[in-house]
């Protein structure tokens, strides 16, 4: 027992010490939020690309599959260095592969490693992973220890070979580092900071006992949803309660970070100003809209001087739009090909509302198969509207392919 917490004080130390980016980050923070089957690596890229929030998170990984099926991996983990700060986030119910994972997330070079504590879908929280950890306190801090103790083991020069990990996916590893930065091992072996990801509660609201249980494991962050596992995501987030919870771990170091029904950066500085969270996740007001982070730092600056916040206009010009979604579009069928193109669908979507014909635009844009076709609709659309329209398919068709910079091909 006495070696394990030596473990646990060093991991601690590690994060303290060695590059613990949420400590860097000038506060309050505006991330983007994990969404499972939204926070993909396309998304990500556009998100940073023409909004850069202060922290990204992944959508979250099963550990299991993570280990045993390298093609998950890659496509699951992938990343590009626009994306810094980036955060893997994982989720699972047994320490000793949040053991091995740890060393996995490492040895790609992300910044941070995010345990998902509040995930409420029924195959998930079934099976005692995500939010059904909040009814299992002893063994939430377990995962939590044996990632920290992963990350420790790692930094100190054990490799994925010394943990018996599958040749392929120790290969597929060095392949994807290779692609993205050129090194296949990481250059230097940093300590990177745990954070946790959770919910008021189980069935009901328990923050002050929960946040308790989790602080003593010394995370960096925990970002707090505003709902509790059975209410899902129905009914209003619970600003109160996190209220409530933000004076938890203040004695700590650790940082409380809000989420939940944030649709845009007034909600942001509305929710900061309310609570006095040290940031806000967004989740759902990003989908359709990576410009949304674009003027953050105004929101910092008015929280800063105790100032009412008065944004400007940064209303996206249909052309800006329109290229968007082209890029959007090629990144995604680039990385995961043509034959998974249906769940670029929903992005597409996304992006249509807010102007004239929205409505008929996201109907198109249910059926598209692949890039040239989302090329094709939206010059149509132009022709179709109006003059400024029509410059916007000019642009369209004059802009060439293949200009994504920074992206990882699979």
């Amino acid at each position: 027992m006495e070696r394990r917490w030596s473990g646990r004080v060093r991991g601690a130390m590690l994060c303290a010490i060695e590059m613990n980016f949420w400590s860097k980050i000038q506060k309050p923070i505006v991330g983007l939020a994990p969404m499972d089957g939204v926070t993909d690596a396309p998304f990500r890229f556009i998100t940073a690309k023409h909004g850069k929030p202060d922290v990204t998170l992944t959508e979250f990984v099963n550990i299991q599959s993570t280990l045993h099926s390298p093609q998950t991996l890659l496509k699951d983990l992938t990343y590009s260095e626009i994306e810094r700060p980036i955060v893997a986030q994982i989720y699972g119910k047994t320490p000793e592969l949040f053991y091995q994972v740890a060393h996995v997330v490492c040895e790609l070079g992300f910044d941070g490693l995010d345990i998902n504590m509040g995930c409420p879908a029924k195959k998930v929280a079934a099976t005692g992973c995500g939010a059904a950890l909040i009814r299992t306190p002893v063994l939430a801090r377990e995962i939590v220890r044996a990632a920290q103790r992963g990350i420790e083991d790692w930094h100190d020069g054990q490799t994925l070979s010394d943990l018996n990990l599958r040749a392929d996916l120790i290969e597929g590893i060095e392949q994807t580092n290779l692609a993205r930065e050129g090194w296949k091992t990481p250059p230097e072996r940093r300590g990177i900071p745990v954070s946790v990801k959770t919910r008021l509660g189980y069935d009901r609201v328990i923050v002050e006992d929960w946040l308790g249980v989790l602080l003593e494991e010394r995370l960096a962050a925990i970002s707090l949803h505003g709902r509790t596992l059975e209410q899902g995501y129905r009914g209003a987030a619970d600003w109160n309660a996190i209220a409530r919870a933000v004076e938890i771990p203040r004695p700590t170091d650790t940082l409380l970070i809000g989420n939940g029904d944030v649709q845009n950066l007034d909600d942001v500085f509305r929710r900061i100003r309310q609570t006095g969270v040290d940031g806000v996740l967004v989740g759902r007001g990003a989908q359709g809209d990576p410009w949304i982070f674009q003027s953050k730092d105004m929101v910092k600056q008015a929280l800063r001087c105790g100032e009412d916040l008065f944004l400007p206009d940064c209303s996206i010009s249909m052309a800006e739009r329109f290229a968007v979604v082209v890029e959007h579009s090629e990144h995604f069928e680039r990385l995961f090909g043509r034959s998974r193109f249906m769940a670029m669908r929903k992005h597409l979507t996304w992006y249509c509302r807010n102007f004239r014909g929205a409505a008929e635009m996201r109907a198109k844009m249910t059926r598209v198969n692949s890039a040239d076709e989302v090329r094709q609709r939206l010059q149509e659309f132009a022709r179709a509207t109006s003059d400024v329209a029509a410059m916007a398919a000019r642009q369209i068709a004059n802009q060439q392919s293949g200009g994504i910079e920074e992206h990882v091909s699979l």
